[in-house]
């Protein structure tokens, strides 16, 4: 598992290897991992997911992994002792889904190197945790970290109207109704008035 400190590590390695190679890569990443890099969840993750390719100022899906990035994730994996998965395209049919309106410019974008880590922005992140809740159910890790983020009301309803868009069936409806009012009910820290990011 990683920790925010061993995949900043990984990152900050594969893009030394990549450069020392005469090589670039943007990647856009979502999932655990995203929120880690962001500081907005401590749950370590297994891997870092991605999801799309930047490329001339925009993202196609990450359908697959370019040979030599993969060549140097594995090099990266044996050096640092890690998973040979630990970056994958695993979530890439996320980009299927269509990405909510506006997102390319709320994104952050990283340098490690030669290799830029596009992030989501939370605003983004949330939509897609939301997605993945109501899809997994309550005792999954996405809604754990929507719990953990604090996902606000606000933020919620937002993220609703999104994966609405993605599933129009009323038995989504439902369940995504059943979540957003599970996450909307949890005690807020002190001081949280349910409008902050």
């Amino acid at each position: 598992m990683l920790g925010r400190t061993e995949l900043e590590e990984a990152l900050e390695t594969l893009g030394a290897v990549l450069e020392g190679r005469g090589l670039s890569h943007g990647l856009l990443v979502a999932g655990g991992s995203s929120l880690l890099l962001l500081g907005l969840i401590s749950r370590p993750t297994a891997d870092l997911d991605v999801i799309g390719l930047a490329e001339h100022g925009t993202y196609v899906k990450a359908d697959q992994l370019p040979p030599t990035l993969t060549r140097a994730v594995s090099d990266v994996a044996a050096t640092l002792e890690l998973a040979p998965t630990w970056l994958n395209n695993g979530p890439a049919p996320l980009m299927d889904l269509g990405l909510p309106e506006g997102f390319e410019g709320r994104v952050e974008c990283r340098r490690y190197g030669t290799l830029e880590v596009h992030i989501p922005a939370r605003e983004d992140m949330v939509c897609f945790k939301l997605y993945a809740a109501v899809d997994q159910g309550p005792g999954s890790k996405h809604f754990q970290d929507l719990q953990e983020m604090r996902a606000t009301p606000t933020e919620l309803s937002a993220a609703a109207v999104w994966c609405r868009s993605q599933d129009p069936s009323s038995a989504f409806e439902s369940e995504l109704r059943a979540a957003v009012a599970d996450l909307t009910s949890l005690p807020r820290p002190r001081g949280d008035d349910g409008d902050g990011g």
